[in-house]
């Protein structure tokens, strides 16, 4: 099986919806993101190991969490969690040449490895650094997608989040997650649909898992 059947399986399974989501899944080809050792698994709908004991997620999931996030062409998207740098190379297909991709790797190892991986991608900009405090230099943001799981949701994400701005989130237990859609609204911060719940890698940091 190639990329292409990968998204033709999601897409019937109902996962892949929009058509901007299921366009960007098929000019990121997963496989470039695995390590060597894992390139043969690259097309099952399974996470696989990478570095540093962390995984480049599910392809369902990545979907379903694209699809919440509701991105447009256009928009200024943080990332929380670089890993592989599989979900930026799918969201900077999205935002397109007038939008901006920038995430963000706790792990050096990672950073190095989602720097590298995404190099072509020039509307995407990899950061070093603790993601829970978010990257205020470019703030506000149209989205923030968090792709590691949150005790809370933190304070510091909602805040850099634009009024009308969409946040989706694991919360939860170290052991287990919900999917979260966070909305700020004039008024505050706002939780919209929960999707679920979901196994992620802590996310570390000073707002995260210390």
């Amino acid at each position: 099986m190639d990329n292409n059947g990968l998204v033709d399986i999601l897409v019937k399974k109902g996962t892949l919806k929009k058509g901007s989501v299921i366009n960007a899944f098929r000019l990121v080809d997963r496989i470039d993101f695995c390590i060597p050792e894992q390139k043969n698994n690259a097309y099952i709908d399974h996470a696989l190991p990478i570095y540093e004991g962390q995984t480049i997620s599910q392809p369902s999931t990545v979907a379903i969490m694209t699809e919440a996030l509701d991105v447009h062409p256009g928009h200024n998207v943080l990332e929380i969690g670089s890993g592989s740098g599989y979900q930026a190379a799918i969201l900077s297909k999205i935002v397109g040449d007038k939008g901006k991709v920038y995430t963000i790797e706790y792990l050096h190892k990672l950073y190095e490895f989602a720097r590298k991986n995404l190099e072509s991608y020039t509307n995407v900009e990899v950061f070093e650094g603790d993601g829970s405090k978010g990257l205020k230099k470019y703030a506000p943001y149209d989205r923030i997608i968090v792709t590691a799981g949150a005790p809370i949701v933190p304070k510091s994400l909602a805040e850099q989040l634009k009024i009308g701005g969409r946040m989706v989130v694991p919360v939860g237990t170290k052991e287990i997650y919900q999917m979260k859609v966070i909305v700020r609204t004039p008024s505050g911060i706002t939780e919209g649909a929960e999707l679920g719940p979901f196994v992620f890698v802590p996310l570390v940091g000073k707002e995260g898992w210390n």
